[in-house]
């Protein structure tokens, strides 16, 4: 299993999990009032691929033992809906949830836990620490400082079959060279690639 795979540099893995157009936006994937930031109109755009395919796909990936590394935002979306639904994501509420967060805020979502100072330096100590991997949903500017430093170690995709040529993107202002494998790639009835990459080394060149 995925999961259970250990990082090259030792210790817990970090797994990004994103949905994605084909021209790599990210913003607001779930609803309208998700992120409507820089005038975003199009948030829900997932809404209309979901089926059975993509929700079994999705309960696989959500079942695997992890703690969370969410940015405040994510997190505070996810902390008004998971607390009382966790029929549908077992664990959620008992896993750490890890908060990158420049400013203070009150935490009421049980086992959850601030980062607000040093945060690559924190983040590194929580990857060579025991416990399940760390999984990040979202988390748009979080995500853009670990690439930045080189701490996602693998990256669990949803490509949906659409551009929308504005938006919060994945890659974007964090991303530094890097090459990475494919690990598994399933495409639902809807045109949506479920796809998982993991890290593998630096970027090759060559000619023909």
């Amino acid at each position: 299993m995925l999961s259970k795979a250990k990082s090259a540099s030792g210790g817990r893995k970090i797994i990004v999990l994103e949905f994605l157009t084909l021209d790599g936006v990210m913003q607001a994937p779930g609803g309208p009032k998700e992120d409507s930031s820089e005038s975003f109109k199009y948030g829900g755009w997932t809404v209309p691929y979901f089926d059975d395919f993509s929700g079994k796909e999705m309960g696989k990936q959500m079942s695997r033992p992890s703690d969370l590394l969410l940015g405040r935002k994510t997190y505070e979306i996810f902390a008004g809906y998971w607390p009382h639904h966790e029929d549908a994501w077992p664990g959620i509420n008992s896993a750490k949830k890890y908060v990158v967060s420049h400013s203070s805020m009150h935490l009421e979502w049980s086992n959850s836990i601030l980062i607000k100072d040093n945060v690559v330096k924190e983040i590194k100590k929580l990857k060579q620490k025991d416990g399940p991997d760390l999984k990040v949903w979202g988390s748009g500017n979080l995500v853009q400082t670990l690439m930045k430093h080189d701490l996602a170690d693998q990256f669990w995709l949803k490509i949906f079959p659409l551009t929308l040529g504005s938006g919060k993107k994945l890659f974007d202002k964090g991303t530094i060279p890097a090459a990475f494998k494919l690990m598994e790639s399933k495409t639902s009835p809807s045109g949506v690639i479920i796809a998982s990459f993991k890290r593998a080394g630096k970027v090759k060149t060559g000619s023909f």
